[in-house]
C-alpha cells in the first residue's frame, strides 16, 4: 500500500474510542502512516472486509500496533483504523527480528 494512494482516514465515535481506549492519540497514530510501516493481511479477522495489521513507529518514535481497513468512496480509498496500541518490548524484539530475517 503506497500512502499516495491514500486520500485521508475516516474516523467516527466508535473507532476514535476505540483507538484511544489504548492512550493512542489520532495524531499519533495517523503519523504512523506517514513514516516507514510493515502491513500485512489479516485474514483471519477479514469477515465482510479486507482487514490489515500494520506495524511502525509514531512522530515519537513510539512503536505501534495497529489494525485497520481500507473504505473505498467515490473514487478515493480511506483509511479506516479499527484498533491500535503500543507495543511491548517482546514484540518490537519479536518483530525487529522477523523483519531483519524474514525467513526465521
Amino acid at each position: 500500500m503506497e500512502i499516495q494512494e491514500i486520500t485521508g482516514f475516516e474516523w467516527d465515535r466508535g473507532n476514535e474510542a476505540k483507538c484511544q481506549k489504548h492512550g493512542v492519540s489520532i495524531a499519533a497514530l495517523q503519523s504512523a502512516f506517514y513514516r516507514t510501516m510493515s502491513t500485512f493481511p489479516d485474514p483471519i479477522h477479514s469477515q465482510s472486509e479486507d482487514r490489515f495489521i500494520g506495524i511502525g513507529k509514531t512522530d515519537e518514535e513510539r512503536n505501534i500496533f495497529i489494525a485497520f481497513t481500507l473504505r473505498h468512496r467515490d473514487g478515493e480509498t480511506f483509511i479506516r483504523p479499527i484498533s491500535a496500541r503500543y507495543m511491548h518490548k517482546k514484540e518490537v524484539e519479536h518483530y525487529e527480528k522477523t523483519i531483519a530475517h524474514p525467513n526465521f
